[in-house]
């Protein structure tokens, strides 16, 4: 057997052995995928360089857009960038997150580093494989993340009140692809990282049930003084007064129970019963 014989056997037991390894350790389960335990150095080198360059390769083939220095442009962005991307990637002045602390790997703090307007872009609309980062390209426009791309070119440069100014001045979550919310949910997302529940999902079930006119939920029965069961009808009982809704229930059937002079008899009543006193 010559050499090069030798060698091609050489490299296909040595390409055998590590297979056969890798293959134990993957259905063994020795490897340890957990999030709160770092990739051996080997892998993450290995899964890092392969991610570096899987970007720089494809976001190389973009065409970038002239205009992405344009206000409108970097306007529109930060409403979305509030709304979507400040639980992983904070915002100026922001704390860390839960979110943003358990990913691993750790996703980049976009007010410290500046990625280039290509690989924003693709990064945005395709996403990351196992990394927590989501392919934003089902629901968004690529207008919509070149937006986001020309905003992340400048984020590095505002502080705290200019990014706020910025936020409060765009269209808020805004990308065509029905999403939920508005100006006012972007602007509020801010305030949900800081521990404040955003609106849509604090006072939405409120605000639901204070529109609801559903007799369920406002017609209440109760007893008059004769002992007899009594409701009134949802749509003829008027709103009470703000003094008449604190005031203890027992006081307000204590007054329906006062005597009165007879009324002059009536087939019906206002709220469509006979009262028998």
């Amino acid at each position: 057997m010559n050499l090069a014989a030798r060698s091609i056997l050489a490299v296909a037991v040595a390409a055998g052995f590590i297979s056969l390894v890798g293959a134990i350790a993957v259905y063994s389960g020795a490897y340890n995928v957990a999030a709160d335990e770092p990739h051996t150095r080997a892998v993450y080198a290995l899964l890092e360089t392969a991610r570096v360059r899987s970007i720089a390769v494809r976001a190389d083939a973009l065409r970038v857009p002239a205009d992405l220095g344009d206000e409108a442009r970097i306007r529109q962005g930060a409403g979305n960038y509030a709304a979507m991307c400040t639980g992983c990637h904070l915002a100026p002045g922001m704390e860390p997150t839960e979110l943003s602390k358990g990913l691993y790997p750790a996703p980049p703090d976009l007010t410290r580093k500046t990625v280039s307007a290509g690989e924003a872009f693709w990064v945005i609309k395709h996403g990351i494989k196992a990394s927590g980062m989501p392919a934003w390209g089902g629901s968004m426009g690529d207008d919509y993340i070149w937006n986001l791309a020309a905003f992340l070119q400048q984020l590095p440069k505002l502080d705290r009140p200019k990014y706020e100014a910025l936020v409060a001045a765009s269209g808020g979550h805004s990308h065509g692809g029905g999403e939920t919310g508005g100006h006012a949910y972007a602007a509020e997302a801010m305030d949900g990282h800081d521990g404040v529940m955003p609106r849509d999902h604090a006072g939405h079930d409120a605000m639901s049930e204070a529109s609801d006119p559903s007799p369920a939920r406002s017609a209440t029965p109760h007893t008059h003084a004769d002992g007899k069961p009594h409701a009134h009808a949802s749509a003829a009982t008027p709103r009470q007064s703000t003094s008449s809704q604190n005031r203890p229930a027992a006081d307000t059937h204590a007054d329906m129970a006062q005597p009165a002079t007879p009324a002059k008899p009536s087939s019906t009543t206002e709220d469509s019963h006979e009262h028998q006193h």
